[in-house]
C-alpha cells in the first residue's frame, strides 16, 4: 500500500463522500474512485458500502482507518525528524498583534518539546491583516482571530472570547453593567484603513458602517478611545490600561481565536501545530489577555 493511496482512503472515510473527498484532495473523482477500488482489490474485502443513501465504512474499513491514520502520522513524524536532523525543518507562524495569551505561551512550549529541532519563525502583524500574511504567502500558518476571508484556507477554531465596548472610564456608559450595540449607534468608532478585510472590519465595527479615526495597531486603538472618546470593541477579559474600561456587549458574537493555513498545504509541521494548539488552548479556560482591537 502506498502512503498516497492511504491518504486517499482516509479522505473518503472522513468525508463519506467521494465528491467531497476529491475536492479536499484537489483531484477529480474518477481517479480517486479507481484508487480506492484498487486498494479494495489488493486487500480483498470491501472498505465501503456504496448505496443510493450514501457511503459508509465497513467493519474492515473502520479498522483500516485507524491503522492508516497511525501510519500516516508516523510517516509525517519521520519526515519532520529527518528534515530537522538535516537542519532544514522550519515553520513560519503569523501572529496578530503583541500576543500575551497564555494559550499561545503553552503552545510555544509544547511545540518546542515536540519538535526541538524545528526552527520556528514568528511574523507579527498589525490589526489590518487578520491572516497575518497567509493570503500573501508570507507565513505557513496563522494564529489569529476571525472572521476574515477564508477562500483557499482551512480554519480551525481554538476558543471563543466574549467582547465588550472599550470606553473612557469617565464615559457615562462606563457605569453600565452591560451594553447593546444600539447603545453605541450614535458614537464614533475607531476604523481600520481602506483595503482591510471587510469581514474583519465589519465585525470590529459591530456590523454597521461607522465614522471615526483610522488605526492600525493595538496601542493606536487604545489611544483613539483615550484621546478622542471614540469607542470600539475589545475582549471582556482583557485588562484595559488606566483611564479606560470595558463593558460587556450582550448582543455581539464572541471573538474566535483560530489557526488558519492554506488548504493545499500538506506540511506535517502544520498538522502537528494544529494538534498542539488545540490542546494548548483547551487548557486556557476561556480567559485571555491577548490584545484584540482595543
Amino acid at each position: 500500500m502506498e502512503l498516497r493511496t492511504l491518504r486517499y482512503f482516509v479522505a473518503v472515510a472522513e468525508e463519506l463522500h467521494f465528491g467531497r473527498a476529491a475536492v479536499r484532495l484537489h483531484m477529480s473523482q474518477p481517479p480517486l474512485s479507481r484508487a480506492i477500488k484498487q486498494l479494495e482489490t489488493e486487500l480483498g474485502p470491501a472498505l465501503f458500502r456504496r448505496s443510493s443513501a450514501g457511503v459508509t465504512l465497513t467493519p474492515v474499513g473502520a479498522v483500516l482507518l485507524d491503522e492508516a491514520r497511525a501510519l500516516l502520522d508516523h510517516a509525517d513524524r519521520v519526515r519532520v525528524r529527518v528534515a530537522a536532523a538535516a537542519g532544514t525543518a522550519s515553520l513560519t507562524v503569523g501572529i496578530l498583534g503583541d500576543s500575551t495569551d497564555p494559550g499561545a505561551a503553552r503552545l510555544a512550549g509544547a511545540y518546542y518539546r515536540r519538535h526541538p529541532g524545528v526552527e520556528v519563525h514568528i511574523r507579527e502583524t498589525d490589526l489590518t491583516d487578520p491572516t497575518c500574511g497567509l493570503h500573501a504567502g508570507l507565513v505557513d500558518i496563522a494564529l489569529t482571530r476571525g472572521p476574515f476571508d477564508e477562500t483557499g484556507l482551512t480554519v480551525h477554531e481554538l476558543r471563543a472570547d466574549p467582547v465588550g465596548a472599550l470606553l473612557r472610564a469617565d464615559d457615562p456608559l462606563a457605569r453600565r453593567d452591560s451594553l447593546k450595540l444600539a447603545d453605541l449607534a450614535d458614537r464614533r468608532w475607531f476604523l481600520f484603513p481602506e483595503g482591510t478585510d471587510p469581514l474583519w472590519q465589519s465585525y470590529w465595527s459591530g456590523g454597521e458602517p461607522r465614522e471615526g479615526p483610522v488605526v492600525r495597531g493595538v496601542q493606536e486603538c487604545r489611544q483613539a478611545v483615550l484621546w478622542n472618546g471614540t469607542v470600539g470593541m475589545t475582549l471582556v477579559d482583557h485588562e484595559p490600561p488606566d483611564g479606560l474600561t470595558v463593558v460587556p456587549l450582550i448582543d455581539m458574537a464572541p471573538s474566535r481565536v483560530v489557526v488558519a493555513w492554506n488548504e493545499a498545504d500538506t506540511n506535517p509541521l502544520i498538522r502537528s501545530f494544529v494538534e498542539v494548539a488545540t490542546a494548548a488552548y483547551r487548557g486556557s479556560g476561556g480567559v485571555t489577555s491577548r490584545p484584540a482591537p482595543s
